[in-house]
């Protein structure tokens, strides 16, 4: 690497790293001897190049045990930011209307290959609820809700319904759900319908789901 923007370039270099999955979320990035080593920068580059990646969102330090990655994405950290201040009203207005929208439009856009994977992870969700785990529910939730996003073939609709699913996953865990027997079953509604192609079904499905909660 030139001396010019040594740091810069090391940020990027490191960010490449995140994005490319080479670092996985959620696992242990290498220490700083190692990047040190295998980068061939010196150990106060390496320091603050990945101190950089930490106030983007990227990364996490953790005393004693190193750093993390939290996000594959910049925008996660500055969403997370904006977003945290919202009420509880706001972040489920929101939520619906991000809902709604990817419903209709993956109705449309949907492929027999998102159909199947969708079936596939309704069936995740209604086991989680099964197993009375609500940490692997509220994952289960998301992983269904994101591959419906997904489903609309809209690149920049994933990019930022995936930055705003840590948010998401604070709030649900905190949410009372009186009858998880019918929101399963709405939510087996809104993949059969996306499934047929009828996106204002898909639609009012969403609706139906978001209801109990904006009472």
């Amino acid at each position: 690497m030139r001396r010019v923007g040594l740091i810069d370039q090391a940020a990027a270099r490191f960010r490449d790293e995140v994005v490319s999955e080479r670092w996985p979320v959620g696992e242990r990035i290498p220490t700083e001897a190692a990047l040190v080593a295998e980068f061939g920068i010196g150990r106060n580059t390496v320091r603050e190049a990945l101190q950089s990646l930490v106030h983007a969102g990227l990364l996490r330090r953790e005393q004693g045990r190193g750093t993390f990655v939290i996000s594959r994405s910049e925008l996660n950290g500055t969403l997370g930011r904006q977003l945290a201040g919202g009420s509880r009203r706001h972040y489920l207005e929101l939520r619906l209307a991000l809902d709604l929208t990817a419903a209709a439009l993956a109705a449309e856009s949907r492929t027999d290959a998102d159909v199947e994977l969708l079936r596939e992870l309704c069936d995740s969700r209604g086991a989680a609820w099964s197993a009375e785990d609500r940490d692997a529910l509220t994952s289960a939730d998301l992983a269904l809700h994101r591959a419906i996003v997904a489903a609309t073939h809209n690149p920049l609709y994933v990019t930022l319904y995936s930055s705003m699913l840590d948010v998401f996953a604070v709030h649900m865990r905190d949410e009372e759900v009186e009858d998880e027997e019918s929101a399963h079953r709405r939510h087996r509604e809104l993949v059969e319908a996306i499934a047929d192609g009828d996106a204002d079904r898909a639609a009012a499905s969403v609706a139906s789901i978001f209801d109990p909660f904006m009472r």
